[in-house]
């Protein structure tokens, strides 16, 4: 999806990698960072204080975009900062998620740590589908794809977070979605690896 579409966002990448390279952070410093502001987003989390939680959401995922632009336009693309990069990814999901589970949610069908649990843990899947692939299938293409790869999944949390400001149960419905959607990507992935296989 948004993946699928990089390159119309190359020349904003380019722009960004230039004015942020210009700092005295490399790129792997970069990806470390966005745990600061994914802290400050949990701990407002706790806080119920959605509006700087969103705040800092979205500064997290600047902060994502900033590692690899900076990455790109100083020619450090490595498999090592690659690789920090997916772990930073994950870790900070657990913590933005975590800090969800603190907040007094509605119930929708199911409690909402069921949804929050069940977002944890499409996301992880889809993203453990893609090493698995290649370590146990021996893919030589690394495994792309499905409905709900990590930009949409930041974009639907951002406005979880957004309408929290509004209404508690409108985030449990946005929770619902990223459960679906990403353990359906999840099997997408899957299903893809197994046909190449």
């Amino acid at each position: 999806m948004i993946s699928e579409n990089r390159e119309k966002f190359r020349g904003i990448s380019i722009k960004v990698g230039l004015l942020f390279g210009k700092l005295p952070l490399n790129p792997n410093q970069w990806t470390i960072s966005a745990f600061i502001p994914a802290v400050l987003c949990f701990y407002f989390l706790t806080k119920s204080d959605f509006l700087l939680a969103t705040v800092f959401f979205a500064l997290t995922a600047f902060v994502d975009l900033i590692d690899g632009a900076v990455a790109r336009v100083q020619g450090k693309t490595t498999k090592k900062g690659a690789y920090l990069d997916t772990i930073v990814d994950r870790y900070v999901e657990l913590i933005i998620f975590t800090g969800l589970s603190f907040v007094s949610l509605p119930v929708v069908y199911f409690d909402a740590k069921i949804w929050i649990f069940l977002c944890l843990f499409g996301t992880m899947m889809t993203t453990y589908s893609k090493a698995a692939a290649k370590e146990k299938l021996f893919l030589e293409s690394e495994l792309k794809g499905g409905l709900l790869e990590r930009p949409e999944r930041l974009l639907i949390l951002f406005f979880a977070l957004l309408s929290a400001i509004f209404s508690l149960q409108y985030i449990v419905y946005f929770l619902i979605l990223i459960a679906v959607l990403s353990n359906f990507t999840a099997l997408q992935r899957i299903l893809k690896a197994l046909k190449l296989a």
